[in-house]
């Protein structure tokens, strides 16, 4: 059977979560959020104590079990939605994720997940990496300050102390470590489709890479013989 994928890529707070998660119940695909799983692990890390600049503190993930369940994520059970939106996991979660066996091991997941349904998956590596032949490719993007007001604002919605300033600082030395790491670094796929979303809403965003995927997979379709 042929499972369909959708691989949005981006800096943080590009809005991609959100618009990944509009797509997924839209098209009711499984909706797999990878910044969540770097976060989760950030979170388990900072919570065991582990030394989170060494890449061989993280052997934990061979025994922690990750999970969707209509788009949120669960770590060995539990709901960790907010815990990983902390300010604590938001200032060091590059530098776990810039670990080659921290990348290694969630992209194995992450892969295995969409060989068994079709998916609509968000992160820094989706569309050059975990999901090379995915049927779309968009790399979202927006200028560092409406990046940083969206996170403020998300921030204050969920009840998170914010800053604005702070945040453009935080997104600009997130963008430079993941954007400049030696091991699949933030970039966009050659056949990804660039959407500057600086001056759309989330609604337009979505509305424009919904009647591109509707294209894409109605051609396929045809191809294939599928009605």
């Amino acid at each position: 059977m042929k499972y369909y994928a959708l691989a949005i890529d981006g800096p943080a707070g590009a809005g991609k979560s959100t618009v990944a998660k509009m797509l997924a119940a839209r098209l009711h695909y499984t909706y797999i959020d990878t910044g969540a799983m770097y976060r989760a692990t950030t979170y388990k890390a900072l919570k065991l104590k582990v030394d989170i600049t060494n890449p061989d503190s993280f052997q934990f993930l061979e025994d922690t079990e990750m999970t969707f369940v209509d788009g949120v994520l669960f770590m060995d059970g539990l709901d960790v939605t907010q815990k990983i939106r902390t300010n604590q996991v938001s200032n060091n979660v590059s530098i776990v994720a810039s670990h080659i066996p921290v990348r290694n091991k969630l992209v194995e997941i992450q892969q295995s997940i969409s060989h068994t349904t079709n998916v609509v998956m968000d992160g820094r590596d989706i569309g050059t990496v975990v999901l090379p032949h995915a049927d779309l490719k968009i790399y979202m993007t927006a200028t560092v300050e409406e990046r940083a007001r969206r996170r403020h604002e998300e921030n204050l919605s969920i009840g998170i102390e914010s800053n604005y300033e702070s945040l453009m600082k935080e997104i600009q030395r997130r963008d430079k470590i993941d954007s400049s790491r030696a091991y699949n670094p933030l970039k966009q796929a050659q056949d990804a489709i660039y959407l500057d979303t600086s001056s759309l809403d989330i609604e337009e965003v979505a509305d424009k890479i919904y009647l591109l995927f509707q294209l894409i997979i109605d051609r396929k379709d045809e191809t294939h013989g599928t009605i």
